[in-house]
């Protein structure tokens, strides 16, 4: 008996600590609480690597600009479904002051470029080889897609594929506003 109830405590000591690494080690929820009670956090601006191009670039550098900041991979099939949208989007808000962005992860760059070329997809991407930029963002799957506005701030987010009438919904508004 005087065995058993140390055994029991220490046991349950072990379960609770191992509850507890798996919890916090979930998803990050701070932007999408943050938005939820109508915020706009800070958006992440971390320098990158260009892709298919010299030098590194970051949001900073797109400041005045909304920015549709699109996480993506090659080897995701829902990435390449919604890459003809976003050359679309990139195209109609251009004009407007708009950008859409690529943030690739984990991709060989030969793959990663092919990957644009196939889709004849012209806006700009940035390369995050160890996901740490993504993680700053909670990403935890592909593709996710962000909203920025024009003081570099996130305005929405998407953490599935980006839709037309998601697009549609919030876009609009973020080019209506000033710099």
């Amino acid at each position: 008996m005087r065995v058993f109830w140390p055994v029991t405590l220490a046991a349950a000591a072990l379960v609770g600590l191992l509850a507890y690494g798996v919890a916090s080690k979930g998803a990050s929820t701070t932007l999408d609480d943050a938005l939820a009670r109508g915020q706009r956090p800070a958006a992440p601006e971390k320098a990158l690597p260009r892709l298919g191009a010299p030098g590194d670039a970051s949001l900073a550098d797109y400041r005045g600009k909304v920015v549709v900041l699109n996480m993506w991979a090659s080897w995701c099939p829902p990435c390449r479904a919604e890459v003809p949208l976003l050359q679309k989007t990139h195209e109609a808000i251009a004009p407007k002051g708009g950008v859409v962005l690529g943030v690739d992860t984990q991709d060989a760059t030969a793959n990663a470029l092919g990957f644009l070329r196939k889709r004849r997809a012209t806006f700009p991407s940035l390369r995050d080889r160890d996901r740490s930029y993504v993680h700053e963002f909670g990403v935890t799957g592909y593709p996710e897609t962000f909203l920025i506005d024009r003081r570099g701030r996130v305005a929405a987010l998407r953490r599935f594929p980006v839709t037309r009438q998601w697009l549609d919904q919030h876009l609009p508004k973020l080019l209506a506003e000033p710099a």
